[in-house]
């Protein structure tokens, strides 16, 4: 039987683009209103909702449990679009089911 939760949060970004893998430590923990069971695997969906601030907040999600994730804004970097990463603050949505 597949669960889902829902949720949303405000998210700013006071630092840098992160290029590389694998630093967390500038991620928003999340934890779901009720835990999943264990052994559950959870796919997380996160939008962002509003639109304040003229550069793209891309999304990053990282190590997702039964009992939450991390995510943070983590603005566009590509050729031709660089950021300086800080972007003010957004409302960010979120789905959490199991597969």
């Amino acid at each position: 039987m597949s669960m889902t939760q829902t949720g949303s949060l405000t998210l700013r970004s006071d630092h840098p683009v992160e290029t590389r893998g694998g630093n967390t430590s500038t991620f928003t923990r999340v934890d779901f209103p009720t835990p999943f069971p264990d052994g559950s695997e959870v796919v997380i969906l996160a939008q962002v909702q509003t639109f304040n601030g003229p550069h793209t907040p891309g999304l990053r999600i990282a190590d997702v449990t039964p009992q939450g994730f991390l995510i943070r804004i983590n603005e566009i970097y590509a050729t031709d679009a660089k950021s300086d990463g800080t972007h003010g603050n957004e409302t960010v949505g979120w789905s959490a089911s199991t597969v």
